[in-house]
């Protein structure tokens, strides 16, 4: 059964990290506690281009959350990065490309 060792090492982590969000108000805080995640997550299991996934999703997300906010088409109450977004979005994005990966890897 991939499902179960799917979702158990792929998707609490991140439904985890989503949960968090209306109970942790200090986005640096959150910033932290991400990184704190997805630093066990990767002790845990580490898999080849997993940092290289990460950045991508990480520095592209960001790129493209930042031409939606620009257009109108997405807002934030909560503007830590740069004024524009929060500051935990692209890591969790980054994060969110490591699960997709992994997924995928373990349907293969």
């Amino acid at each position: 059964m991939k499902a179960p060792r799917i979702i158990l090492s792929n998707a609490i982590p991140i439904i985890v990290m989503i949960g968090l969000i209306p109970f942790v108000q200090n986005d640096v805080l959150l910033t932290a506690i991400y990184i704190v995640i997805i630093g066990i997550s990767f002790f845990v299991k580490r898999e080849k281009n997993d940092g290289i996934i990460f950045l991508f999703g990480l520095v592209g997300l960001f790129v493209s959350e930042y031409f939606f906010i620009s257009t109108g088409v997405e807002t934030f109450n909560r503007h830590s990065l740069f004024g524009i977004m929060p500051l935990w979005l692209p890591v969790l994005w980054g994060y969110a490309f490591i699960g997709i990966k992994r997924g995928v890897n373990a349907l293969a």
